[in-house]
């Protein structure tokens, strides 16, 4: 086959123990699955879950051990974080039951939801999509993906996020309100999932803002730490 121009390089994510890389199909992101940040953006943290995606490409994979740069972003002067379990599908579907969702699963990674919160603001006084709050360049930062091969039981890990070593956020994976196979199932019957497919499942309590020069790192038990800096 010909194309007009070169086609772009697949976005991809190290897996830990394998030189082969994740390659990524789209990113899926759940909103307000924590009641307690739900209720910090101004819910009840009653309300159901909502999805949103971001572009391939807005993924900025970091190798283990290494502290990914992502550059401010433009038009906005309020960056802030979301710490979050990723999870990476190795297989799809469509219409999936939640007692098979898990089976979907290639792994899990620590992620960040960045997010121009002032943007996100304007568009929901809009009553707008929003996109030019969520899906710009380099928005969603992700670390090396651990096979589930590799992992113990997540039901009991913990999520936190550090800014500069000061701690911003912190809860048990357990207090989402969707669980992963929750999410799964809902997500695939409005979607038909792929392979490659990479889920952001939401993030708890604490989110705020970022400055230029800030390390931001992501932690959740069990899996490799996410280091970012704000470049």
């Amino acid at each position: 086959m010909r194309y007009s121009f070169p086609p772009p390089p697949v976005v991809s994510v190290p897996v830990v123990g394998s030189d082969a890389r994740f390659p990524v199909h789209r990113i899926y992101c759940v909103g307000r699955n924590y009641a307690e940040h739900a209720k910090e953006m101004g819910h009840s943290g009653s309300e159901p879950p909502v999805f949103f995606l971001k572009p391939a490409d807005a993924a900025l994979a970091v190798e283990a051990g290494a502290t990914g740069e992502l550059p401010y972003p433009a038009l906005t002067r309020e960056l802030h974080h979301e710490v979050e379990l990723v999870v990476a599908l190795g297989q799809g579907g469509r219409d999936i039951a939640t007692g098979e969702a898990l089976g979907l699963v290639f792994g899990y990674a620590v992620g960040l939801d960045m997010t121009r919160r002032d943007l996100q603001g304007q568009m929901k006084e809009r009553r707008g999509p929003w996109d030019i709050g969520k899906a710009f360049d380099h928005a969603a930062p992700i670390g090396p993906i651990t096979p589930v091969a590799e992992l113990h039981d997540l039901a009991s890990a913990d999520i936190s996020l550090t800014v500069n070593g000061a701690l911003r956020q912190h809860s048990p994976l357990s207090q989402m309100i969707w669980s992963v196979s929750e999410v799964i199932a809902h997500l695939s019957a409005a979607w038909t999932l792929a392979p490659g497919d990479l889920i952001y499942t939401g993030t708890p309590a604490g989110v705020a803002a970022v400055q230029h020069g800030n390390l931001l790192e992501g932690r959740i038990t069990g899996l490799e730490t996410l280091r970012v800096l704000v470049a």
